[in-house]
């Protein structure tokens, strides 16, 4: 089923406007909202995913992440992203929002979740189609994933570096 996404304008107010995901392009001054998800545990460790062979970018591991659907806020699209990528169900007073900047290259604005949570990596359930494995990493883990190409391209979301200090 296509996904169905509010279209913004360059102040990020709604302009009325509905695309299916797959029809979205880019024109100058139409936006959507994307979600970035970064999970931390109690031993400072950060939940990432590797993608499925058949998305963008197959098989790189990256945060939890993806698009608000039409009537969703930020926070909202978050919480179901996590639910529908990893099996984590939150709640809402516990997302601290970490950033939010424009995207050109994706027309969006994307927001960065920050979310504290602990569990097994064996609770965790991978949402076939979109997630094939998942891992509490060290932020030397990432950089290590980053610096080898196996983590999903920073081109514009270089936030990353600041956030994990890396």
């Amino acid at each position: 089923m296509d996904e169905i996404w509010d279209i913004y304008d360059e102040n990020r107010n709604l302009t009325g406007k509905t695309v299916k995901r797959s029809e979205f392009e880019i024109r100058p001054n139409e936006y959507h909202i994307a979600v970035h998800i970064w999970i931390k545990n109690h031993n400072g460790e950060w939940l990432i995913s590797k993608r499925t062979p058949n998305k963008h970018f197959p098989l790189l591991w990256e945060c939890t992440g993806g698009s608000a659907l039409a009537g969703e806020d930020s926070l909202t699209a978050a919480l179901r992203e996590v639910k529908e990528e990893l099996g984590i169900t939150f709640n809402k007073d516990k997302g601290i929002l970490y950033k939010t900047y424009k995207r050109s290259v994706f027309s969006d604005f994307c927001d960065v979740w920050l979310f504290n949570h602990s569990c097994s990596i064996n609770k965790i359930v991978l949402q076939p189609g979109e997630t094939c494995d998942a891992m509490w990493a060290s932020a030397a883990k990432i950089k290590e994933l980053i610096n080898n190409g196996a983590f999903i391209p920073l081109d514009n979301s270089k936030y990353v570096y600041d956030l994990l200090g890396i």
